[in-house]
Protein backbone atom coordinates (compact mmCIF):
# COMPACT_ATOMS: atom_id res chain seq x y z
CA UNK A 1 0.00 0.00 0.00
CA UNK A 2 1.14 3.47 -0.98
CA UNK A 3 1.57 6.15 1.20
CA UNK A 4 2.15 9.99 -0.05
CA UNK A 5 3.38 11.97 2.56
CA UNK A 6 2.61 15.89 1.88
CA UNK A 7 4.87 18.24 4.72
CA UNK A 8 6.83 21.27 3.76
CA UNK A 9 9.92 20.11 6.75
CA UNK A 10 12.20 18.14 5.45
CA UNK A 11 12.78 16.32 8.26
CA UNK A 12 9.20 15.68 9.89
CA UNK A 13 8.69 14.13 6.04
CA UNK A 14 11.74 12.15 6.28
CA UNK A 15 11.14 10.77 9.49
CA UNK A 16 7.69 9.98 8.52
CA UNK A 17 8.92 7.76 5.47
CA UNK A 18 11.54 6.11 6.96
CA UNK A 19 9.19 4.76 9.84
CA UNK A 20 6.24 3.89 7.48
CA UNK A 21 8.79 2.22 5.12
CA UNK A 22 10.15 0.01 8.21
CA UNK A 23 6.68 -0.47 8.76
CA UNK A 24 6.55 -2.31 5.15
CA UNK A 25 4.49 0.82 3.27
CA UNK A 26 5.64 1.61 0.20
CA UNK A 27 5.88 6.15 0.93
CA UNK A 28 6.83 9.09 -1.44
CA UNK A 29 6.78 12.64 -0.08
CA UNK A 30 6.14 15.81 -1.62
CA UNK A 31 7.23 19.56 0.07
CA UNK A 32 4.03 21.33 -0.64
CA UNK A 33 0.32 20.57 -1.52
CA UNK A 34 0.50 21.53 -5.31
CA UNK A 35 3.17 19.08 -6.14
CA UNK A 36 1.33 16.12 -4.77
CA UNK A 37 -1.78 17.23 -6.30
CA UNK A 38 0.13 16.64 -9.76
CA UNK A 39 0.71 12.61 -9.21
CA UNK A 40 -1.82 11.85 -6.62
CA UNK A 41 -5.70 11.20 -8.80
CA UNK A 42 -9.12 9.78 -8.26
CA UNK A 43 -8.22 5.96 -7.72
CA UNK A 44 -4.89 6.73 -6.17
CA UNK A 45 -4.26 3.43 -4.87
CA UNK A 46 -2.97 4.44 -0.88
CA UNK A 47 -3.51 6.86 2.03
CA UNK A 48 -2.52 10.54 2.20
CA UNK A 49 -0.30 11.79 5.21
CA UNK A 50 -0.48 15.42 4.99
CA UNK A 51 0.43 18.58 6.95
CA UNK A 52 -2.21 21.41 7.98
CA UNK A 53 -0.07 24.48 8.33
CA UNK A 54 1.99 24.39 5.31
CA UNK A 55 2.75 27.51 2.93
CA UNK A 56 1.10 28.03 -0.27
CA UNK A 57 -1.82 25.94 -0.12
CA UNK A 58 -2.43 24.77 2.97
CA UNK A 59 -3.91 21.13 4.28
CA UNK A 60 -7.60 22.16 4.82
CA UNK A 61 -7.72 23.68 1.32
CA UNK A 62 -5.81 20.48 0.64
CA UNK A 63 -7.76 18.37 2.00
CA UNK A 64 -11.17 20.14 0.28
CA UNK A 65 -9.54 19.59 -3.21
CA UNK A 66 -8.53 15.78 -2.52
CA UNK A 67 -12.24 15.28 -1.21
CA UNK A 68 -13.51 16.89 -4.50
CA UNK A 69 -11.51 14.74 -6.42
CA UNK A 70 -12.21 11.36 -4.38
CA UNK A 71 -14.40 11.79 -1.23
CA UNK A 72 -13.39 8.29 -0.44
CA UNK A 73 -9.77 8.93 -0.24
CA UNK A 74 -8.12 8.16 3.12
CA UNK A 75 -6.51 11.49 4.69
CA UNK A 76 -4.59 11.55 7.72
CA UNK A 77 -4.20 14.63 9.04
CA UNK A 78 -1.06 16.44 11.22
CA UNK A 79 -1.50 19.11 13.33
CA UNK A 80 0.34 21.23 15.94
CA UNK A 81 -0.77 21.51 19.56
CA UNK A 82 -2.86 24.29 19.06
CA UNK A 83 -4.74 23.45 16.07
CA UNK A 84 -7.03 21.02 17.48
CA UNK A 85 -10.25 22.76 16.40
CA UNK A 86 -8.91 23.23 13.13
CA UNK A 87 -8.39 19.11 12.89
CA UNK A 88 -11.88 18.11 13.84
CA UNK A 89 -13.13 20.44 11.29
CA UNK A 90 -10.97 18.69 8.92
CA UNK A 91 -13.23 15.43 9.86
CA UNK A 92 -15.94 17.21 9.25
CA UNK A 93 -14.86 17.96 6.12
CA UNK A 94 -13.87 14.16 5.18
CA UNK A 95 -10.71 13.41 6.86
CA UNK A 96 -9.54 10.31 7.65
CA UNK A 97 -8.59 11.04 11.12
CA UNK A 98 -5.81 13.33 12.54
CA UNK A 99 -2.61 13.23 14.41
CA UNK A 100 -1.61 15.55 17.10
CA UNK A 101 2.37 16.58 17.20
CA UNK A 102 4.48 15.07 18.93
CA UNK A 103 2.53 11.84 17.90
CA UNK A 104 3.71 8.37 18.75
CA UNK A 105 5.30 6.74 15.65
CA UNK A 106 2.84 3.16 16.07
CA UNK A 107 0.11 5.23 16.53
CA UNK A 108 0.73 6.25 12.97
CA UNK A 109 1.14 2.86 11.79
CA UNK A 110 -1.84 1.84 13.54
CA UNK A 111 -3.55 4.62 11.31
CA UNK A 112 -1.63 3.91 7.75
CA UNK A 113 -2.52 0.24 8.55
CA UNK A 114 -6.59 0.82 9.45
CA UNK A 115 -6.71 3.24 6.35
CA UNK A 116 -4.71 0.90 3.69
CA UNK A 117 -7.14 -1.48 4.54
CA UNK A 118 -10.28 0.77 3.88
CA UNK A 119 -8.41 2.05 1.17
CA UNK A 120 -8.58 -1.41 -0.75
CA UNK A 121 -11.92 -2.33 -0.34
CA UNK A 122 -13.17 0.98 -1.63
CA UNK A 123 -10.97 0.43 -4.82
CA UNK A 124 -11.84 -3.26 -5.12
CA UNK A 125 -15.72 -2.65 -4.77
CA UNK A 126 -14.92 0.15 -7.60
CA UNK A 127 -13.14 -2.44 -9.61
CA UNK A 128 -16.02 -5.16 -9.06
CA UNK A 129 -18.57 -1.83 -10.06
CA UNK A 130 -16.92 -0.98 -13.41
CA UNK A 131 -16.23 -4.62 -13.71
CA UNK A 132 -20.00 -5.44 -13.65
CA UNK A 133 -21.04 -2.59 -15.80
CA UNK A 134 -18.59 -3.61 -18.97
CA UNK A 135 -20.22 -6.17 -20.95
CA UNK A 136 -17.03 -7.11 -22.80
CA UNK A 137 -15.64 -7.94 -19.28
CA UNK A 138 -18.39 -9.91 -18.32
CA UNK A 139 -18.73 -11.95 -21.57
CA UNK A 140 -15.25 -13.30 -21.31
CA UNK A 141 -16.15 -14.21 -17.60
CA UNK A 142 -18.59 -16.77 -19.82
CA UNK A 143 -15.74 -19.21 -20.11
CA UNK A 144 -16.39 -22.65 -22.94
CA UNK A 145 -16.29 -23.21 -26.58
CA UNK A 146 -19.12 -25.65 -26.28
CA UNK A 147 -22.12 -25.25 -28.38
CA UNK A 148 -24.32 -24.47 -25.68
CA UNK A 149 -21.99 -21.92 -24.79
CA UNK A 150 -21.73 -20.35 -28.11
CA UNK A 151 -25.40 -19.77 -28.02
CA UNK A 152 -25.42 -18.32 -24.83
CA UNK A 153 -22.81 -15.55 -25.74
CA UNK A 154 -25.74 -15.26 -28.89
CA UNK A 155 -28.46 -15.23 -26.89
CA UNK A 156 -27.08 -12.36 -24.39
CA UNK A 157 -26.12 -10.45 -26.80
CA UNK A 158 -29.03 -10.75 -29.23
CA UNK A 159 -31.26 -10.25 -26.03
CA UNK A 160 -29.12 -7.40 -24.47
CA UNK A 161 -30.15 -5.04 -27.82
CA UNK A 162 -34.25 -6.18 -27.29
CA UNK A 163 -36.41 -4.30 -25.00
CA UNK A 164 -38.59 -6.59 -23.58
CA UNK A 165 -38.66 -8.27 -20.16
CA UNK A 166 -36.29 -11.63 -19.66
CA UNK A 167 -36.66 -14.85 -17.99
CA UNK A 168 -33.49 -16.25 -16.80
CA UNK A 169 -33.74 -20.15 -15.55
CA UNK A 170 -31.37 -23.00 -14.67
CA UNK A 171 -29.85 -25.48 -12.10
CA UNK A 172 -28.09 -23.53 -8.82
CA UNK A 173 -24.55 -22.34 -9.52
CA UNK A 174 -24.83 -22.02 -13.26
CA UNK A 175 -24.00 -18.51 -13.29
CA UNK A 176 -27.92 -16.95 -13.69
CA UNK A 177 -26.80 -13.63 -11.52
CA UNK A 178 -23.94 -13.45 -14.15
CA UNK A 179 -26.23 -13.75 -17.33
CA UNK A 180 -28.12 -10.98 -15.96
CA UNK A 181 -25.36 -8.51 -15.07
CA UNK A 182 -24.15 -9.16 -18.97
CA UNK A 183 -27.67 -8.83 -20.33
CA UNK A 184 -28.32 -5.55 -19.22
CA UNK A 185 -24.37 -4.54 -19.48
CA UNK A 186 -24.48 -5.21 -23.39
CA UNK A 187 -27.52 -3.47 -24.26
CA UNK A 188 -28.38 0.21 -24.66
CA UNK A 189 -29.24 0.23 -20.94
CA UNK A 190 -25.42 -0.02 -19.65
CA UNK A 191 -24.76 2.92 -17.76
CA UNK A 192 -28.47 3.10 -16.13
CA UNK A 193 -29.11 1.80 -12.78
CA UNK A 194 -29.25 -2.17 -12.35
CA UNK A 195 -31.16 -2.26 -8.83
CA UNK A 196 -31.02 -5.86 -7.84
CA UNK A 197 -33.35 -8.10 -4.95
CA UNK A 198 -33.53 -11.33 -3.73
CA UNK A 199 -37.23 -12.29 -3.70
CA UNK A 200 -36.66 -14.64 -0.95
CA UNK A 201 -34.40 -13.04 1.29
CA UNK A 202 -36.94 -10.85 2.67
CA UNK A 203 -40.29 -11.06 4.30
CA UNK A 204 -43.29 -9.90 1.94
CA UNK A 205 -43.65 -6.55 4.40
CA UNK A 206 -40.00 -5.95 3.90
CA UNK A 207 -40.01 -6.89 0.20
CA UNK A 208 -43.01 -5.17 -0.64
CA UNK A 209 -41.56 -1.12 0.91
CA UNK A 210 -38.34 -1.89 -1.25
CA UNK A 211 -39.95 -2.60 -4.55
CA UNK A 212 -43.05 -0.25 -4.37
CA UNK A 213 -42.90 1.67 -1.05
CA UNK A 214 -43.32 3.23 1.14
CA UNK A 215 -39.46 3.13 1.80
CA UNK A 216 -37.38 2.06 5.03
CA UNK A 217 -35.24 3.48 6.51
CA UNK A 218 -32.09 4.87 4.23
CA UNK A 219 -33.82 4.18 1.61
CA UNK A 220 -34.55 7.29 -0.86
CA UNK A 221 -37.32 5.73 -3.46
CA UNK A 222 -38.81 2.22 -4.01
CA UNK A 223 -36.80 -0.11 -5.91
CA UNK A 224 -38.81 0.07 -9.05
CA UNK A 225 -38.18 4.05 -9.37
CA UNK A 226 -34.38 3.55 -8.50
CA UNK A 227 -34.37 1.49 -11.46
CA UNK A 228 -36.29 3.40 -14.22
CA UNK A 229 -34.95 3.93 -17.18
CA UNK A 230 -32.38 1.02 -16.37
CA UNK A 231 -32.84 -2.73 -15.63
CA UNK A 232 -35.15 -4.20 -11.88
CA UNK A 233 -33.26 -7.47 -11.15
CA UNK A 234 -35.26 -10.16 -9.02
CA UNK A 235 -33.66 -13.06 -7.68
CA UNK A 236 -35.53 -15.80 -6.71
CA UNK A 237 -38.91 -14.51 -8.34
CA UNK A 238 -40.47 -17.74 -7.64
CA UNK A 239 -40.55 -16.66 -3.84
CA UNK A 240 -42.24 -13.47 -4.46
CA UNK A 241 -45.99 -13.93 -2.65
CA UNK A 242 -48.85 -13.68 -4.70
CA UNK A 243 -50.08 -10.56 -3.37
CA UNK A 244 -46.54 -8.68 -4.23
CA UNK A 245 -46.70 -10.47 -7.99
CA UNK A 246 -50.15 -8.57 -8.50
CA UNK A 247 -48.44 -5.64 -7.65
CA UNK A 248 -45.53 -6.59 -10.16
CA UNK A 249 -47.47 -6.84 -12.76
CA UNK A 250 -49.52 -3.61 -12.12
CA UNK A 251 -46.49 -1.85 -12.39
CA UNK A 252 -45.52 -3.87 -15.48
CA UNK A 253 -48.74 -3.02 -17.32
CA UNK A 254 -48.55 0.75 -16.21
CA UNK A 255 -45.07 0.87 -18.20
CA UNK A 256 -46.49 0.48 -22.07
CA UNK A 257 -44.79 -1.43 -24.11
CA UNK A 258 -42.11 -0.84 -25.01
CA UNK A 259 -41.41 -1.17 -21.33
CA UNK A 260 -39.39 2.12 -20.05
CA UNK A 261 -37.89 0.16 -16.99
CA UNK A 262 -36.35 -3.72 -18.24
CA UNK A 263 -37.32 -6.60 -15.81
CA UNK A 264 -34.98 -9.02 -15.24
CA UNK A 265 -36.24 -12.04 -13.69
CA UNK A 266 -33.99 -15.24 -11.86
CA UNK A 267 -35.91 -18.23 -11.37
CA UNK A 268 -34.54 -20.97 -8.98
CA UNK A 269 -37.66 -23.68 -8.63
CA UNK A 270 -38.08 -24.62 -5.11
CA UNK A 271 -38.66 -28.37 -5.94
CA UNK A 272 -37.03 -30.80 -9.15
CA UNK A 273 -40.51 -31.22 -10.22
CA UNK A 274 -42.34 -27.68 -10.07
CA UNK A 275 -41.08 -25.20 -12.53
CA UNK A 276 -40.87 -21.01 -12.35
CA UNK A 277 -44.36 -21.29 -14.34
CA UNK A 278 -45.99 -23.47 -11.74
CA UNK A 279 -44.58 -20.42 -8.65
CA UNK A 280 -46.22 -17.84 -10.82
CA UNK A 281 -49.50 -16.66 -11.37
CA UNK A 282 -49.88 -17.29 -15.20
CA UNK A 283 -50.31 -13.56 -16.66
CA UNK A 284 -47.23 -12.60 -14.59
CA UNK A 285 -45.46 -15.33 -15.87
CA UNK A 286 -45.93 -14.35 -19.95
CA UNK A 287 -44.77 -11.15 -19.15
CA UNK A 288 -41.61 -11.74 -17.25
CA UNK A 289 -40.71 -14.36 -20.08
CA UNK A 290 -41.83 -12.36 -23.01
CA UNK A 291 -37.97 -13.53 -23.43
CA UNK A 292 -36.39 -16.57 -22.17
CA UNK A 293 -32.90 -17.81 -21.55
CA UNK A 294 -32.16 -21.22 -20.11
CA UNK A 295 -28.62 -21.61 -18.61
CA UNK A 296 -27.06 -25.16 -19.61
CA UNK A 297 -25.88 -26.94 -16.49
CA UNK A 298 -22.53 -28.23 -16.17
CA UNK A 299 -22.52 -31.48 -17.15
CA UNK A 300 -24.34 -30.69 -20.68
CA UNK A 301 -21.11 -28.54 -21.71
CA UNK A 302 -18.33 -30.94 -22.38
CA UNK A 303 -14.64 -30.33 -22.35
CA UNK A 304 -15.79 -26.45 -20.99
CA UNK A 305 -15.18 -28.72 -17.52
CA UNK A 306 -11.33 -29.27 -17.81
CA UNK A 307 -11.03 -25.64 -19.48
CA UNK A 308 -12.81 -24.05 -15.92
CA UNK A 309 -11.25 -26.21 -14.03
CA UNK A 310 -7.95 -25.52 -15.48
CA UNK A 311 -8.76 -21.71 -14.95
CA UNK A 312 -9.94 -21.94 -11.24
CA UNK A 313 -7.24 -23.87 -10.63
CA UNK A 314 -4.57 -21.41 -12.25
CA UNK A 315 -6.43 -19.09 -9.98
CA UNK A 316 -6.13 -20.40 -6.33
CA UNK A 317 -2.42 -21.43 -7.57
CA UNK A 318 -1.44 -17.95 -7.55
CA UNK A 319 -3.61 -17.24 -4.63
CA UNK A 320 -2.02 -19.70 -2.58
CA UNK A 321 0.92 -19.70 -3.88
CA UNK A 322 1.66 -23.13 -5.33
CA UNK A 323 1.93 -24.61 -8.60
CA UNK A 324 -1.77 -25.53 -10.76
CA UNK A 325 -2.75 -28.94 -10.80
CA UNK A 326 -1.66 -31.27 -13.35
CA UNK A 327 -4.43 -33.42 -14.22
CA UNK A 328 -4.21 -37.05 -15.02
CA UNK A 329 -5.98 -38.85 -18.02
CA UNK A 330 -8.31 -40.90 -15.51
CA UNK A 331 -8.82 -37.83 -14.15
CA UNK A 332 -9.98 -35.51 -16.79
CA UNK A 333 -12.29 -38.68 -17.28
CA UNK A 334 -13.80 -38.19 -13.51
CA UNK A 335 -14.31 -34.47 -14.08
CA UNK A 336 -16.13 -35.01 -17.44
CA UNK A 337 -18.32 -37.52 -16.58
CA UNK A 338 -19.73 -36.52 -12.40
CA UNK A 339 -22.57 -35.26 -12.55
CA UNK A 340 -22.13 -31.48 -11.10
CA UNK A 341 -25.43 -31.15 -9.34
CA UNK A 342 -23.54 -27.45 -7.82
CA UNK A 343 -22.60 -27.03 -11.24
CA UNK A 344 -20.27 -24.25 -11.48
CA UNK A 345 -20.19 -23.53 -8.42
CA UNK A 346 -19.41 -27.16 -7.33
CA UNK A 347 -16.30 -26.96 -9.33
CA UNK A 348 -14.87 -23.79 -8.25
CA UNK A 349 -14.83 -25.19 -4.82
CA UNK A 350 -12.99 -28.61 -5.75
CA UNK A 351 -10.50 -26.46 -7.75
CA UNK A 352 -9.77 -24.62 -4.86
CA UNK A 353 -9.31 -27.77 -2.77
CA UNK A 354 -7.55 -29.64 -5.39
CA UNK A 355 -5.01 -26.65 -5.16
CA UNK A 356 -4.70 -26.53 -1.11
CA UNK A 357 -4.10 -30.55 -1.48
CA UNK A 358 -1.70 -30.28 -3.78
CA UNK A 359 0.15 -27.62 -1.38
CA UNK A 360 -0.05 -30.33 1.36
CA UNK A 361 1.30 -32.87 -1.00
CA UNK A 362 -1.91 -35.46 -0.53
CA UNK A 363 -5.13 -36.34 -1.76
CA UNK A 364 -6.54 -36.52 -5.53
CA UNK A 365 -8.86 -34.97 -7.66
CA UNK A 366 -11.02 -38.29 -6.92
CA UNK A 367 -11.21 -38.71 -3.26
CA UNK A 368 -12.69 -34.87 -3.51
CA UNK A 369 -15.51 -35.83 -5.63
CA UNK A 370 -16.23 -38.79 -3.39
CA UNK A 371 -15.91 -36.63 -1.08
CA UNK A 372 -19.21 -34.54 -2.68
CA UNK A 373 -20.74 -37.53 -2.59
CA UNK A 374 -20.32 -38.51 -5.94
CA UNK A 375 -18.96 -41.72 -8.14
CA UNK A 376 -15.44 -40.85 -8.72
CA UNK A 377 -15.23 -43.90 -11.31
CA UNK A 378 -15.38 -43.12 -14.65
CA UNK A 379 -19.32 -43.97 -16.05
CA UNK A 380 -21.66 -43.25 -18.21
CA UNK A 381 -24.16 -40.25 -17.49
CA UNK A 382 -26.98 -39.36 -19.32
CA UNK A 383 -26.51 -41.41 -22.98
CA UNK A 384 -22.97 -40.54 -22.34
CA UNK A 385 -20.18 -39.67 -25.13
CA UNK A 386 -18.48 -41.73 -27.61
CA UNK A 387 -14.33 -42.34 -26.48
CA UNK A 388 -13.27 -40.00 -29.41
CA UNK A 389 -14.64 -36.62 -27.53
CA UNK A 390 -13.13 -37.94 -23.85
CA UNK A 391 -9.96 -38.29 -26.06
CA UNK A 392 -9.88 -34.85 -27.91
CA UNK A 393 -11.27 -33.21 -24.58
CA UNK A 394 -7.90 -34.50 -22.32
CA UNK A 395 -5.53 -33.29 -25.71
CA UNK A 396 -6.77 -30.22 -26.06
CA UNK A 397 -6.50 -29.81 -22.19
CA UNK A 398 -3.37 -30.89 -21.80
CA UNK A 399 -2.11 -28.88 -24.61
CA UNK A 400 -3.52 -25.64 -23.03
CA UNK A 401 -1.86 -26.64 -19.95
CA UNK A 402 1.41 -27.16 -21.77
CA UNK A 403 1.34 -23.98 -23.31
CA UNK A 404 0.47 -21.79 -20.33
CA UNK A 405 3.49 -23.72 -18.27
CA UNK A 406 6.16 -22.57 -21.02
CA UNK A 407 4.09 -18.78 -21.61
CA UNK A 408 3.70 -19.81 -25.38
CA UNK A 409 7.01 -21.43 -26.07
CA UNK A 410 5.72 -23.48 -29.19
CA UNK A 411 10.04 -25.06 -28.89
CA UNK A 412 9.35 -26.17 -25.07
CA UNK A 413 6.00 -27.89 -25.96
CA UNK A 414 7.05 -29.45 -28.83
CA UNK A 415 9.71 -30.54 -26.48
CA UNK A 416 8.07 -31.92 -23.38
CA UNK A 417 4.49 -33.52 -25.36
CA UNK A 418 7.08 -34.89 -28.29
CA UNK A 419 5.14 -33.36 -30.68
CA UNK A 420 6.60 -32.13 -34.25
CA UNK A 421 5.86 -28.85 -35.39
CA UNK A 422 3.21 -29.16 -37.86
CA UNK A 423 1.41 -31.40 -35.93
CA UNK A 424 1.12 -29.25 -32.67
CA UNK A 425 0.09 -26.54 -35.35
CA UNK A 426 -2.51 -28.59 -36.68
CA UNK A 427 -4.00 -29.61 -33.07
CA UNK A 428 -3.83 -26.12 -31.85
CA UNK A 429 -5.97 -25.32 -35.05
CA UNK A 430 -8.33 -27.93 -34.49
CA UNK A 431 -8.97 -27.07 -30.72
CA UNK A 432 -9.13 -23.24 -30.91
CA UNK A 433 -6.05 -22.57 -29.10
CA UNK A 434 -3.83 -19.52 -30.09
CA UNK A 435 -0.10 -18.90 -29.20
CA UNK A 436 -0.48 -15.21 -28.79
CA UNK A 437 -3.49 -15.99 -26.13
CA UNK A 438 -0.44 -17.63 -23.75
CA UNK A 439 2.97 -15.16 -24.27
Amino acid sequence: MRIAIVDDEQDMRQSISQWLALSGFETETYSGAEDALKHIGADFPGVVVSDIKMPGMDGMAFLKRLMGMDSSLPVIMITGHGDVPMAVEAMRIGAYDFLEKPFNPDRMTELAKRAGQTRRLTLDNRALRRELADGTVLMRKLIGSSPVMERLREDILDLGQADGHVLITGETGTGKTLVAHALHAVGPRAGKPLVAVSCAAHDEATLGGMLFGPVGEGQDLPMVEQARGGSLLLEDVEALPQALQARLLTVINDMGNPAETRIVAICNAPEPDTGCEEALRPDLFYRLAAMRIDLPPLRARGEDILTLFNRFGEQFAEEYGTDSPQVTAQEAAQLLQAPWPGNVRQLINIAERAILQQRRGSGSIASLLMAEGEDATPQTVGEGKPLKEYVEAFERMLIDNTMRRHRGSIASVMEELCLPRRTLNEKMAKYGLSRSDYL
